[in-house]
């Protein structure tokens, strides 16, 4: 691993941004200046029919008008296809990923537990091979028994045991899309990512990423999963929840709120200050011991 912290954002263009985006650009933000690394923007744009035009736009448009100055250019992983077939390939040369032919109804009526993310854990069902007159539809990565664990930088200790709570996981979708795991884990490695730090809705997908970067060969950056920020439901702010775009006119209001949801001593009259004295006042004080230990806050 690099000895220089590389961090990243890394939204996805389904939408504007909203104050959940926020907080996690914030925290990823100060922790990689704070260390004196880079920031770096990612658009994670492979779910094709999720994008919506123009939001990518919008996105870096947003992170410029709040004072956000990102290192290199910006990675769109529409363009980087390529890369996830070639590594997919050699996960099947190796022996390690193979074809399903299950349906999400086979896979539904077969399953015997529910997976630790909310959908249901595979049941291996094609594991050693697919059933006769069947084609792939999807490819999997084999999983381990053994323990796939980690030490989150707010979180504490995270030990998942892969076989048990996932099943072997999707790689390439039946709809010829490249899966978030593949995508996000070879790109962290192409983009020499030393420093993650994401929102903690994102915890339990991070064993399937650890265990991916394994079977690759990759390093394991550091994690440290943010709390995330909770409507009155306790659901996650998101576009499902309809969580509202962030006020533009707004910006040095809107990035005081998210220091403040991320445990900051921000004084009240920073927030009539403008987006320069934000981030200059940001520079100077941001702690990350102050951030807190939870997964989730609600916001009312």
């Amino acid at each position: 691993m690099s000895a220089i912290y590389r961090g990243r954002f890394a939204p996805s263009p389904t939408g504007p941004l909203h104050f959940g985006s926020l907080v996690a650009a914030v925290g990823s933000y100060l922790d990689a200046r704070a260390q004196g690394g880079e920031w770096l923007v990612r658009m994670e744009d492979v779910d094709t029919p999720r994008k919506v035009p123009g939001a990518a736009e919008d996105i870096l448009h947003t992170l410029e008008l709040f004072g956000f100055a990102w290192d290199g250019p910006v990675l769109y992983q529409s363009a980087r296809l390529e890369a996830y077939r070639s590594e997919l390939e050699r996960l099947c040369r190796n022996g390690l990923a193979y074809g399903c032919a299950c349906s999400r109804k086979e896979i539904a009526d077969s399953a015997n537990r529910p997976a630790i993310d909310g959908g249901l854990a595979y049941p291996g069902t094609c594991r050693n091979g697919l059933p006769a007159d069947r084609t792939a539809r999807a490819w999997r990565l084999r999983v381990s028994t053994e323990p796939v664990g980690f030490d989150d930088r707010l979180q504490g200790h995270v030990e998942q045991q892969l076989e048990r709570d996932v099943g072997d996981f999707v790689l390439l979708r039946a709809d010829g899309l490249f899966a978030y795991q593949l995508a996000v884990t070879v790109d962290d490695e192409f983009q020499g990512i030393t420093d993650i730090v994401r929102g903690a809705d994102l915890l339990a997908s991070t064993p399937r990423q650890i265990w991916l970067q394994r079977c690759l060969g990759y390093a394991t950056p550091r994690y440290a999963h943010l709390p995330v920020a909770a409507n009155a439901a306790g659901e996650k702010l998101s576009k499902q929840t309809l969580a509202p775009a962030l006020d533009k006119s707004q910006a040095a209001a809107e990035l005081v709120r998210a220091l403040a949801f991320l445990g900051q001593a921000v004084p009240a009259e920073l927030s009539r200050a403008t987006v320069n004295d934000v981030w200059a006042w940001a520079a100077e004080n941001w702690s990350f011991d102050r951030v807190p230990r939870q997964r989730a806050i609600s916001l009312s």
